[in-house]
């Protein structure tokens, strides 16, 4: 079992304007502390817990090869708002949102970078909403 996730960030601030944009409309509440910031989700207790912070060997945050973070939204118009909304907030595209030829047919995605360099998937695999094959 995944117990929490770190997420880099030399910006904790900066990181805030982006994860907030993404991550408020899934449910999770923020709360700052020393130069970090923590996201949960209050009402599922089993959730993983986010973590932004500096890293604690103190050098500079850097993204990882191959690593990703994905968050699952609802449906698929909120992947593509929660995509927007990411950009606007000083996040860039990795991806547009939408169906993958090699993925379900059933798994809609958008890719985005946080202002770290991060990358951070939003999908959505809603079994009552259209599929790649529809």
């Amino acid at each position: 079992m995944i117990g929490n996730i770190n997420i880099g960030a030399d910006d904790v601030a900066t990181a805030r304007i982006f994860y907030d944009a993404i991550l408020a409309p899934l449910g999770y509440t923020v709360e700052a502390f020393d130069d970090g910031l923590e996201y949960t989700l209050p009402h599922e207790p089993k959730a993983v817990d986010i973590y932004i912070c500096r890293p604690f060997n103190e050098a500079p945050a850097t993204a990882g090869n191959g690593m990703m973070v994905a968050f699952q939204a609802a449906r698929q118009a909120q992947v593509h708002e929660l995509h927007a909304a990411g950009l606007a907030a000083g996040g860039t595209d990795e991806g547009q949102p939408g169906f993958r030829p090699t993925y379900s047919p059933e798994f809609y995605v958008g890719y985005l970078r946080d202002p770290q360099g991060n990358k951070i998937a939003v999908f959505s695999a809603n079994p009552d909403e259209p599929g790649r094959d529809d």
